[in-house]
């Protein structure tokens, strides 16, 4: 198991936005898996003596969504999906179950257009390190599956073969790298 920084057992870590993203997946047509992401912020308080007491808080700018194609991300935008501009993030807070292990379970609540619902991330702690310029950082992966139509995300068109364009299971997978929230600010790499 990881440890925290000498003298330190309750530490809280800022998510650096330039090395964490939350990505997503949802079917296609049926027939295939359209992957996108949103840029990340977040605060995450780790209790190293007590890691369920630890937590997480994330939040991801819905305008930043980027599908690799801007006319669809702009249809998620819009009122149909998304609606940016008047609910301009999504939330996640949670924390650990249990102790930390390889892998771990960690429970909360995932806000996307004021829409509420339980969900539970598999996670992991990736590995931590030391940058160039002395700052400690720490990685995480967390992953899910949520409904699109528990959120209010229903837009979507019947196809003329059967089926529907957009699958309602989405595929949630959030990475982030942290770096503690009393640490100099260093150079972006």
């Amino acid at each position: 198991m990881s440890t925290a920084p000498a003298g330190t057992t309750n530490n809280t870590w800022n998510v650096d936005p330039v090395h964490s993203q939350a990505e997503f997946g949802v079917r296609h047509m049926m027939i295939s898996t359209v992957k996108g992401y949103f840029d990340v912020e977040g605060t995450i308080h780790l209790d190293e003596d007590d890691f369920s007491a630890s937590s997480i808080e994330l939040t991801m700018d819905a305008a930043s969504i980027n599908t690799r194609n801007e006319d669809r991300d702009a249809h998620l935008r819009s009122e149909d999906f998304f609606d940016a501009e008047s609910h301009p993030v999504l939330k996640f807070k949670g924390s650990p179950e249990g102790s930390k292990e390889d892998r771990f379970t960690v429970k909360g609540e995932l806000t996307i257009r004021d829409v509420t619902r339980p969900v539970t991330l598999e996670a992991e702690e990736l590995g931590r390190g030391t940058d160039p310029w002395g700052n400690p950082r720490v990685g995480f992966r967390g992953e899910t599956r949520i409904s699109r139509k528990e959120f209010g995300l229903t837009w979507n068109q019947a196809l003329e073969t059967g089926g529907v364009l957009v699958g309602d299971e989405v595929r949630i997978q959030v990475e982030v790298q942290a770096i503690p929230a009393d640490a100099a600010e260093g150079e972006e790499g």
